[in-house]
């Protein structure tokens, strides 16, 4: 128990630098905690040997997921039915080319760059054609561009584009089993009853000192991920499901998403974003450059030449707007290295490739987005109002002609 409690002092040592840095850096706190997990992983197995960090260590495993699941449910809880209905056509639009750009891309960069077999080159595809969920919305959340129309649609694109990165895992590698009907079925049957249960928990004991709201999601969370993992399906798919279906009721609670947010952020996503850059192996990565180089360069460039000519449709007379919407598009974390994990038990591709391919995916979600943090933050959109909505200024008037 000692050992535990020393190994998680050294992991929120690092969570302390990283906030510390981010702050005079002015650069997305997830990040800074993605490049410090590198850099210290690498500088402590320099030192003390492998293993100081205890990235493997189960109950380390399991905060890191569940500050995945969480800021995914947080996430979904940003996107109400009504915002999504004027974003459908944009989000479905963006998020399938934000999807097929890159996996196929990627698939013949891999496949006839790289001389990969067919199939490590699918995975390749699969691997380098996410959006980061958790990136990008905890760079919404540090700007404030989750209460905006323009951070609502970059989300909603988000999830269409690692929906269609969890199908093609599913299609083209996982086995269609029982397990994934009875996932499908049981989560549609948890959705459906869903919001009446939540409302009817919170009028009766929400108030109360047992935070049951909190208890609630987090058994749905935890019971939906685990289905889905026994399905050989992602935990994070219904988590954010889950938090666009609650939208309307309890997304509109600011204090209680406060607090949740709050635990989330402050508690378990630094110890994923530290523990995902701790797995890059940067001797690996100095040892053959090359190819790390060639992979980040045909996931962005698929990224930006398939996206940005669509997303400028949407984002008209604002090149700042269109550039940084693209850029956190091409970002990548969670699906990419689930998926490059699953190529790697299931013997589709080597260690070798598995390191590129999580190297790629770190990198994706550290330079697109400090090139976006640093060049095109559309800082214009933080001072207006949201659209649909009428500003306070506006209804004064009105009511005194």
């Amino acid at each position: 128990m000692a050992e535990m409690y020393l190994t998680a002092t050294l992991w929120f040592a690092l969570a302390v630098l990283a906030t510390v840095l981010a702050s005079h850096l002015k650069i997305s706190i997830a990040l800074v905690e993605i490049c410090v997990g590198a850099m210290a992983s690498y500088v402590l197995t320099h030192l003390f040997g492998p293993g100081i960090l205890r990235t493997d260590a189960e109950w380390l495993r399991f905060l890191a997921g569940t500050g995945s699941i969480l800021l995914t449910f947080l996430a979904g809880t940003e996107l109400d039915s009504a915002s999504w209905k004027t974003k459908a056509k944009e989000s479905l639009l963006v998020g399938l080319i934000g999807f097929f750009a890159p996996f196929v891309g990627c698939s013949l960069v891999a496949r006839f760059v790289l001389s990969w077999d067919p199939q490590a080159s699918l995975l390749a595809g699969i691997a380098l054609s996410t959006t980061s969920m958790a990136v990008v919305y905890s760079v919404m959340l540090e700007y404030g561009f989750n209460r905006t129309e323009f951070g609502k649609g970059i989300l909603g694109s988000c999830f269409v584009n690692d929906l269609g990165t969890v199908i093609a895992l599913g299609v083209i590698f996982a086995p269609f089993s029982y397990r994934m009907v009875l996932f499908v079925v049981v989560s549609l049957a948890a959705f459906l009853a869903l919001p009446y249960i939540t409302t009817f928990l919170t009028s009766a004991y929400g108030f109360k000192t047992a935070a049951i709201r909190t208890k609630w999601i987090l058994f749905l969370l935890f019971g939906l991920g685990a289905l889905a993992l026994w399905a050989e399906s992602e935990a994070v798919l219904p988590a954010y499901i889950a938090g666009m279906i609650l939208a309307n009721t309890i997304g509109q609670d600011s204090f209680f998403i406060r607090r949740v947010r709050t635990l989330t952020v402050g508690f378990l996503t630094p110890l994923y974003f530290l523990r995902a850059g701790a797995l890059v192996s940067i001797p690996a990565l100095f040892a053959a450059p090359m190819i790390f180089l060639v992979l980040l360069a045909g996931k962005v460039s698929s990224k930006i030449l398939g996206l940005f000519p669509i997303i400028k449709q949407f984002r008209r007379g604002n090149s700042k707007e269109s550039w940084y919407y693209t850029l956190l598009m091409s970002t990548g974390l969670t699906f990419g290295t689930i998926s490059a994990l699953y190529g790697l038990t299931h013997g589709i591709i080597t260690k070798e490739q598995y390191s590129y391919l999580v190297a790629v995916v770190i990198g994706s979600a550290v330079i697109p987005t400090m090139v976006a943090n640093a060049v095109f933050v559309p800082k214009h959109l933080l001072n207006a109002p949201e659209e649909g909505t009428v500003s306070q200024e506006k209804i004064l008037q009105e009511a005194n002609p």
